[in-house]
């Protein structure tokens, strides 16, 4: 699976982490910054990982900044993405399920890392269920 990630400073240390996590488990990561913890903005990274799933290049999407509520509003600007704010398995594993999110947005100042590779793990074994949620997806217009 091809994955884009991207983080801004605050989530820098988590993004490295959880890279090399999924090169292990055999994904592709394309690493769209930030490259340092120095301090940047959110919509410089959210922006190209939110493209690069809306037009096929990667299969998910991985942003991380502090709370991750920045990552899903600059995220869910474009079309056809779905990017949910993921704090807990739970919440991960029902926002691909019920929503068929196709974007994970993690807050690095409320999560360890190893917490957030925990919440990546289930978004990632976690399918969409289709059914009535298709219906609402539809309602979304995206």
């Amino acid at each position: 699976m091809t994955i884009a990630a991207g983080s801004d400073h605050a989530g820098f240390a988590h993004k490295s982490f959880l890279k090399t996590w999924l090169e292990q488990q055999g994904h592709n990561v394309q690493d769209f910054g930030s490259h340092s913890a120095d301090s940047t903005d959110y919509p410089d990274y959210a922006h190209p990982v939110a493209q690069a799933v809306e037009q096929g290049k990667a299969d998910l999407g991985l942003l991380i900044c502090g709370t991750a509520n920045g990552m899903a509003m600059a995220a869910n600007k474009h079309q056809g993405i779905r990017a949910a704010l993921c704090w807990n398995e739970e919440v991960a594993a029902l926002a691909r399920q019920h929503n068929n999110a196709n974007v994970i947005c993690i807050p690095a100042r409320f999560t360890t890392p190893e917490e957030a590779r925990s919440i990546l793990a289930r978004f990632l074994a976690t399918g969409f269920e289709g059914g009535r949620h298709q219906r609402r997806i539809e309602k979304l217009g995206c």
